[in-house]
């Protein structure tokens, strides 16, 4: 009776640690897309996305932990208008030929009923890395319809200063360098 009821528990034990582990989930790059707004010599501000995305997401919602990588493919910037779109990608600013992808690591943080609020991280770009900090407005995992998979969602913005990652065009034209990003991220548990 005590070998049953040790080995019940010891397989409680084991199933229960099971359910609390890290979940690793998949960013879906059809509902990824990093968004920015940038200065136009203080007349307009610019707008675009980035089109091409990967990576991954762990999440431990007991725990209260987690951690984001994204690689973000510089030559899918868009704009809305090719001849900007072109520039962008050339020698004059990210020069993809030469540094193609950016990435951003970042852990997650400031968990509240059981959802993330911050992601404290890493922005990789033009060969720099830079803190960047995004705050997480909406989060939220659902049981995806046809996967049957977990699917979480999230919304987050933070802000930069492109000149900080060498990226000085239009500077000495009074541009402002501030950029506001954004980031509408889905991701898929693995399993």
């Amino acid at each position: 009776m005590k070998t049953k009821f040790a080995l019940w528990a010891a397989l409680a034990l084991v199933s229960g640690s099971a359910m609390a582990a890290p979940v690793s989930y998949t960013i879906d790059p059809t509902h990824t897309y990093p968004s920015f707004e940038a200065d136009h010599m203080g007349i307009s501000v610019w707008r675009g996305k980035m089109t091409k995305n990967s990576g991954t997401v762990v999440l431990d919602k007991a725990a209260g932990t987690g951690t984001v990588e994204i690689a973000i493919d510089l030559g899918s910037i868009d704009f809305g208008l090719p001849v900007m779109n072109t520039w962008a990608t050339g020698k004059d600013f990210f020069n993809v030929k030469n540094i193609p992808s950016a990435t951003y690591k970042g852990s997650l943080e400031k968990f509240v009923d059981g959802s993330p609020t911050q992601v404290i991280g890493m922005l990789t770009l033009n060969g720099r890395t830079q803190p960047v900090n995004l705050s997480i407005h909406l989060f939220k995992c659902v049981p995806h319809p046809m996967l049957k998979r977990d699917l979480c969602g999230a919304d987050a913005s933070g802000s930069f200063k492109r000149d900080a990652f060498g990226l000085t065009a239009g500077k000495e034209y009074g541009f402002n360098m501030d950029v506001a990003l954004r980031i509408q991220v889905e991701a898929i548990a693995a399993q």
